[in-house]
C-alpha cells in the first residue's frame, strides 16, 4: 500500500462563509482553524497547507462567555523601552472587533512559514459585508455548540 501525497495542482481550494453572530469565540476559532490547515479533508498532510479560504462575517457580534468581556486583556510591545500596550476586550471589540477573532485563530495556527501561509486565507470582516461574493463561498454552519 503507497502513501498518496497531494500536489499542488491537485489541491481544491473551496470558499467558506461564517456567520460569527452570537456565536462562542473560542469555538469558531477552533473550527476556522481546522478549515485552514486543511483538517477536514481526507487529503489533510501535516507539511502542505491543503486548507481552505475562510470568510468571517458579523465578528463584532461574536460572544465571549464568563467574565472575559470585563477580564479579558490583549497585549503587544512596541519594541521600545516601556512599550507594552494592553487593551481590554471591551475596548478592542469597540474599536478592532476583527482583530479580536484573527488573533484567536491565529493562536491556534502552526508558528511557522506554513502558518502565516494558512493565516492569509482568513477573511474576518465585522459586519454583514463582504467583497468575496465572486468566489461563490459556500455558507458553512456552526451548529448549535458553538452558539451556546
Amino acid at each position: 500500500m503507497r502513501t498518496v501525497f497531494p500536489s499542488e495542482p491537485e489541491i481544491v481550494r473551496a470558499w467558506h462563509v461564517i456567520d460569527a453572530e452570537n456565536a462562542v469565540l473560542g469555538r469558531v476559532a477552533t473550527r476556522v482553524a481546522m478549515i485552514l490547515m486543511g483538517k477536514h479533508k481526507p487529503s489533510y498532510t501535516p507539511h502542505m497547507d491543503t486548507g481552505d479560504h475562510v470568510v468571517i462575517i458579523n465578528a463584532q457580534k461574536v460572544k465571549l462567555t464568563g467574565n472575559k468581556e470585563r477580564q479579558k486583556i490583549y497585549r503587544h510591545h512596541t519594541g521600545y523601552p516601556g512599550g507594552l500596550i494592553e487593551t481590554g476586550a471591551t475596548k478592542m471589540r469597540a474599536t478592532r472587533p476583527a482583530k479580536m477573532l484573527e488573533l484567536a485563530v491565529s493562536g491556534m495556527l502552526p508558528k511557522t512559514k506554513l502558518g502565516k501561509q494558512m493565516y492569509r486565507k482568513l477573511k474576518v470582516y465585522a459586519g454583514e459585508q463582504h467583497p468575496h461574493q465572486a468566489q461563490k463561498p459556500v455558507v458553512l454552519d456552526l451548529g448549535k455548540e458553538a452558539r451556546r
